[in-house]
């Protein structure tokens, strides 16, 4: 029995964290800069994120470290600080749970560390082999496990191919569980045509400790993959990570229009689908995660709210298109 497995059968469920990316760019983040460089030159920055996540109530959260192959690395010329990125991503991790554990006696909090695609193509369709694929995951890798991570997050995926390669480099360092999310879209498939069956039937294939959605194009399809993957592996921990709503453009900022409350029904619905371990991706705050814990704790009852699928995320877009329409014309000049 894993670390993971004990954490989800104290209560059923364990509750992980919402969005990263966005909880930096609150915190100073220029667009275009690497979040993973911030792990050393802003230590206690990428440490109030993830305290801020602890202190809503999550169980497990990830580490800043979603970019941290030598691959993406690259694009900032620190491709050969691979292993230092993400070793100090998990410690930093490492140090705010192990606090938070030591002040509330009975409490588990588990550093997980993130493991994102590495944006090139496997062969035939890239130049990329499986192999230089499954090395640049063990490098990442061996950081987060030198750092302290209790398991090792491989997430947002969208080629099972590049899961295979990843699983394999994670598995060369370490015997941490593997968690794999995928993103999947309207018509039910990754990017790269992976339906949610598949990645039930891959993650029985690799013995994986837990699968499941994150991100994607809505709630709704993040749920429907969800329920697909249950379908076809009944057995494995399942994961529910959606976005918090639609992102809409408010000036020169992007904000996503999922409240807590629709995080919380969300987190609810996910629950009833057989998901152990449901959180947030982007947008979403340690405010939605709050309520995200009291819903699921039976402390809060859950939100009657407005389901957002693909429907309303489209009459969404209408408006916001209608709004900037609306204000181009109020700005010229008569």
């Amino acid at each position: 029995m894993t670390v993971l497995d004990e954490l989800v059968a104290a209560a059923g469920f364990a509750l992980m964290d919402g969005a990263t990316g966005t909880e930096l760019f609150k915190r100073g983040l220029g667009s275009g800069d690497p979040p993973e460089a911030w792990n050393v030159d802003e230590p206690e920055k990428i440490r109030a994120a993830y305290q801020a996540y602890v202190d809503a109530g999550s169980d497990i959260f990830l580490t800043n470290s979603f970019g941290g192959t030598h691959y993406r690395l690259a694009l900032h010329k620190l491709d050969d600080r691979v292993v230092e990125l993400n070793e100090a991503a998990a410690r930093l991790g490492r140090e705010v749970a192990d606090g938070a554990m030591a002040a509330q006696p009975g409490r588990t909090i588990l550093v997980a560390g993130s493991m994102g695609p590495t944006g090139e193509l496997m062969e035939p369709m890239g130049s990329m082999t499986p192999l230089a694929c499954e090395a640049a995951f063990a490098e990442q890798a061996e950081g987060l496990v030198k750092g302290g991570a209790d398991i090792l997050w491989i997430e947002t995926m969208s080629s099972i191919e590049e899961v295979e390669a990843a699983v394999a480099g994670a598995r060369r360092v370490c015997d941490l569980p593997i968690c794999v999310t995928m993103s999947f879209d309207t018509a039910g498939r990754t990017m790269m045509g992976v339906t949610g069956t598949a990645a039930g039937e891959l993650a029985a294939r690799l013995q994986l400790d837990g699968i499941g959605a994150n991100c994607g194009n809505n709630l709704a399809d993040t749920e429907a993959a969800v329920r697909q993957i249950r379908e076809a592996n009944p057995d494995v921990l399942l994961i529910s990570k959606g976005n918090a709503g639609i992102p809409q453009w408010h000036g020169t900022e992007l904000r996503y229009n999922g409240t807590p409350e629709v995080m919380a029904a969300y987190a609810h619905r996910a629950r009833e689908l057989g998901a152990s371990l449901i959180g947030g991706c982007c947008g979403s705050s340690a405010e939605h995660v709050a309520l995200m814990r009291a819903v699921l704790d039976g402390d809060e009852p859950v939100p009657e709210v407005e389901e957002i699928t693909a429907t309303t995320q489209l009459v969404a877009k209408k408006r916001q298109r209608r709004r900037r329409r609306d204000d181009s014309a109020r700005s010229r000049p008569d």
